[in-house]
């Protein structure tokens, strides 16, 4: 099958897309992706690449990348962040008709995080090569832009939401990260388009031969304490106050810390909490290279997993669950609805409601008084769901099935 994705993120930039397109590579398609330069999370492009021009490498065999120009999102804000969305759309719908001229699709893949406008150059694609599109709803817009105050008042959210109807008409297939989104989607698209396709497990964390070494202080501190490790973006979406006001309650147990790893909008925020606060059970560590992650969650006592209390996030499942499971450790869940049921039926882990600090600070001494015994089964409870629901070769043969139903199917209602 030859398959376009179009993708505003792509590797060297850490994202489920890039292990979807690999396994779809193993399996003998033939694929393109489209995607710009790699900037995000740090927001400056990465050494290497520049800003401008278009760029043609290799990205496994039998998958060919396209960079087209974008500007990087720098420290964020929401101006940066609109230049950032909208460069991408500009460059595509003008450079991408060209760069691919020529060239047949059997089907068109929009990886659909925020922004959903990624979705613009292909939907021209779309009608000019006559494709297949199917787009991969990673984030609810306009909802999730107002939950986290990027756009704020009633008549902007309504032309956001307006947008968002047109592209899901304009698409052939919406493929649904989280079965709670089918109700949010409805509201904007045909039910018959929806599709409920889970984000796939990174097969890295599946690997025991994964043992990366760990920094030496990051090791020793590891050895030393109880340490509840959290990964990932730190930003408005995962509720870091009620990290915050849960380390605060637990300043009295010594043996716990709270360990934060990655970068984002909120992290000068976090460093000026923990120097105000004095949390000495607080560390934040930093980015890491993908490849360190596997043994930095094996190494954890517990893996933490929050987002906000707005009723958005409840329909979501961070993707960084699967990779948790897979990891075979016990998982705390300060989530309410979708995210935290997958937990709960994994029998993975302790859960609490989103944005309740108490709650969090309970559930953390919860795990921490559970013998080891305890939390390995949880770990191996956690790791076989993962491989039943959210192993990625079957995710993307099953991808391939439902594209290749669906497109037969429009081809035999257009002959008739």
């Amino acid at each position: 099958m030859k398959i376009l994705v179009v993708s505003q993120y792509f590797w060297p930039e850490t994202f489920i897309i890039n292990d979807l397109v690999r396994a779809l590579a193993r399996q003998g398609h033939e694929l393109v992706v489209a995607t710009g330069k790699p900037n995000y999370p740090e927001g400056y492009v990465y050494e290497g690449y520049r800003s401008a021009g278009v760029v043609r490498e290799e990205f496994v065999e039998g998958v060919e990348l396209l960079r087209i120009p974008l500007r990087p999102r720098k420290t964020g804000g929401g101006l940066n962040l609109i230049c950032n969305y909208l460069s991408f759309v500009f460059s595509g719908v003008l450079r991408l008709p060209w760069l691919l001229r020529g060239r047949h699709f059997d089907a068109i893949l929009v990886f659909a995080p925020s922004p959903i406008t990624a979705a613009l150059p292909a939907i021209l694609l779309k009608y000019l090569k006559r494709g297949y599109l199917a787009i991969w709803v990673q984030d609810l817009w306009p909802e999730s832009l107002a939950a986290t105050g990027f756009v704020k008042g009633p008549v902007l959210l309504g032309a956001v939401g307006r947008l968002v109807q047109w592209i899901y008409a304009c698409s052939d297939m919406l493929l649904l990260q989280s079965e709670a989104f089918r109700a949010p989607v409805a509201q904007y698209a045909s039910k018959t388009k929806a599709v409920y396709y889970p984000n796939p497990v990174d097969p890295i964390f599946f690997r025991d031969d994964m043992v990366a070494s760990l920094p030496v202080a990051l090791d020793s501190l590891m050895q030393s304490y109880f340490c509840v490790v959290f990964a990932g973006n730190l930003g408005n979406a995962q509720s870091l106050d009620s990290i915050v006001d849960a380390a605060k309650l637990l300043a009295d147990k010594k043996r716990i810390r709270l360990l934060l790893v990655g970068t984002g909008s909120r992290l000068e925020w976090l460093q000026q909490q923990v120097a105000i606060h004095a949390l000495d059970n607080v560390v934040l560590a930093g980015r890491f290279p993908s490849e360190v992650m596997p043994a930095l969650f094996r190494r954890a006592d517990a893996l933490l997993v929050s987002l906000a209390p707005d009723e958005i996030f409840s329909k979501t499942v961070p993707s960084k669950i699967q990779s948790y499971l897979a990891a075979g450790r016990p998982i705390i869940a300060a989530l309410n609805g979708e995210g935290a049921r997958v937990v709960r039926q994994a029998g993975a882990g302790l859960t609490c409601p989103a944005g309740d600090s108490r709650a969090l600070a309970d559930a953390i001494c919860e795990m921490f008084e559970l013998s080891p015994d305890q939390r390995q089964i949880m770990g191996e409870a956690g790791r076989a769901y993962a491989q039943e629901h959210f192993e990625i070769d079957q995710l993307a043969s099953r991808l391939v099935t439902l594209l290749r139903q669906e497109i037969d199917s429009s081809h035999k209602a257009g002959k008739q």
